[in-house]
């Protein structure tokens, strides 16, 4: 029996009330962590391959993309933010077998979301030239940072497309398309950057051009995937006509809201981390750019565990079958805490490998390999604060949760990050870093255990 059957039998099983053995509940979470787990190290890897590119136009055009990198995360997770919202209740709908809710869902969606992501794109647009000044770059790297900003703000309706469909069809629990179309997402990217920063000599505004078009050619069979293929979502299966309902947007923003947020204001924190790398210089701006890509390729098989865990935990949720769902949240969890231990070890024993390919320069490379081996320590506890916030929001518990994020990233790392950074520069920076993730990694642990993210389902269930 193919892994994609024996997926759909057992999350079957979920909406059946059927129960589930201890080792189906692992071969279900293996089964749709795998191919997220690709997706995400993929992406990370066309970051990767795209910052080896830039970095070897020299040590100004790493900068460009750098000082802006962090905003540019704001505005994707925006998007995503977005798409969340209205897929988890999709999960939901999916595990009490109510399949035209979770259709009628992910028509607000492409409604509300495409008219947000449309001014997020003419904010974008109207800030770009202003962006690299407001958050501290010079002269010499501010031309080539708007560019970069302005035609990544024109891809944004795309982006969130590309999120939407995707979010969409793992709330479904189909994993594999989705992570199959981000990888060739990646593949194109690559070979769109290579064409334009080396073929037509377009440097960074190149890296741009190459991500925008990767973004329009995927979202196509992304799109037709979601909409016309889905056994439980494709709109045409629909008879009734379609009926406008507040309720789904007001759902949809008691989940987004809080995500977007939290990431608006953790992405702000990576801006004010910006501000405070930036004084150190050009050298030091790169080297962090660098070690936080390099970095990813440790962290990105958490978030990939993670959409496993928001798939399982939402439809047990919606389900209504709460110790499937508590199991469902601590093996996840597990999981992804073993599998980005491993991961810290390869990033210790491989950091300066790993910022050698992305730059040439030997006083980045130096500086970037030390601090990535600082962060090493503390890749279990973020596995723990990836998963337990996936499980969370799988289980519409927002709220709470991104304040514990607010309050770990600003009361933690940026304080300790500006104190340290006087004496110890960057590495005082990534010290700081890694003790607010194993900070943070703790109290999610402690909100899981006690179990306070299952409350509304108690109370759900009790009306019932």
């Amino acid at each position: 029996m193919s892994s994609i059957k024996r997926s759909e039998i057992l999350l079957g099983k979920i909406r059946d009330q059927q129960p589930l053995t201890r080792k189906e509940q692992y071969n279900l979470i293996v089964e749709l962590s795998i191919p997220s787990m690709l997706a995400q190290l993929t992406t990370v890897m066309m970051f990767f391959i795209d910052a080896s590119m830039v970095g070897h136009l020299g040590a100004e055009a790493s900068a460009s993309i750098g000082l802006i990198e962090s905003t540019t995360w704001l505005m994707g997770s925006l998007m995503g933010a977005m798409s969340i919202g209205f897929s988890v209740q999709v999960a939901h709908f999916i595990g009490a077998k109510d399949f035209f809710k979770a259709r009628q869902v992910f028509r607000h969606a492409l409604i509300f979301g495409g008219i947000f992501s449309l001014l997020m794109s003419i904010i974008g647009v109207s800030i770009h030239s202003f962006l690299p000044y407001w958050l501290g770059g010079g002269d010499e790297i501010a031309h080539d940072s708007s560019a970069y900003f302005l035609i990544y703000s024109l891809t944004l309706p795309v982006v969130f497309l590309f999120y939407l469909m995707s979010a969409m069809q793992k709330s479904s629990g189909d994993m594999r398309m989705p992570s199959i179309l981000s990888i060739i997402l990646c593949v194109l990217d690559v070979a769109f950057n290579y064409f334009f920063i080396y073929i037509l000599h377009l440097g960074v505004m190149g890296a741009a051009l190459g991500t925008m078009s990767a973004y329009i050619v995927t979202v196509i069979p992304m799109s037709n995937t979601a909409l016309r293929r889905n056994k439980m979502l494709a709109l045409h299966l629909d008879t009734e006509p379609f009926r406008w309902m507040w309720s789904y947007v007001r759902n949809a923003m008691k989940i987004s809201l809080p995500i977007a947020l939290q990431q608006m204001l953790m992405n702000g924190a990576q801006v004010v981390s910006t501000l405070i790398v930036a004084p150190l210089g050009n050298i030091a701006i790169a080297a962090n750019s660098f070690a936080i890509t390099a970095e990813s390729l440790c962290y990105m098989p958490g978030y990939g565990i993670g959409d496993a865990a928001s798939t399982l935990v939402g439809q047990t949720y919606g389900a209504r079958r709460a110790d499937l769902c508590k199991s469902f949240a601590h093996k996840t969890i597990g999981l992804g805490m073993v599998v980005m231990a491993f991961m810290g070890v390869v990033m210790y024993i491989f950091a300066p490998e790993m910022i050698g390919f992305l730059s040439p320069v030997t006083e980045i490379r130096e500086l970037g390999a030390s601090v990535l081996r600082i962060e090493a320590f503390a890749e279990p506890f973020f596995a723990a604060s990836i998963v337990s916030y996936s499980v969370c929001v799988g289980a519409g518990d927002a709220m709470k949760p991104a304040i514990m994020n607010l309050v770990s990233m600003w009361g933690v790392r940026l304080t300790l990050a500006y104190w340290l950074a006087q004496t110890y520069g960057l590495r005082g920076v990534w010290f700081a870093m890694a003790t607010e993730l194993i900070f943070r990694g703790i109290i999610f642990l402690i909100r899981i255990f006690k179990g306070n993210w299952m409350k509304e389902m108690a109370l759900a269930t009790q009306v019932e």
